[in-house]
């Protein structure tokens, strides 16, 4: 396991603590594929919050905007 892999699994595991292990560890999976993806994903939310837009309408927004992208990324 590399440190970035590492780190990554940590920070998700903080993050997301409420949601169910294996769907926690299907998300850092998916993170270790494409890591830019999930830094433009998470840029784009965080402007559009900052923009005054609520967080979960941001983050579905962005999320249908990378819907391609993210199925495809599921499966690889």
């Amino acid at each position: 396991m590399s440190i970035q892999s590492f780190l990554l699994n940590q920070y998700t595991k903080w993050k997301l603590k409420d949601v169910p292990e294996a769907q926690r560890e299907q998300m850092t999976a998916l993170v270790i594929k494409d890591p830019q993806l999930f830094k433009k994903i998470g840029e784009e939310i965080e402007r559009r919050k900052k923009g005054g837009e609520s967080e979960t309408k941001a983050a579905l927004e962005v999320m249908k905007k990378y819907r391609t992208e993210l199925a495809a990324l599921m499966q690889r």
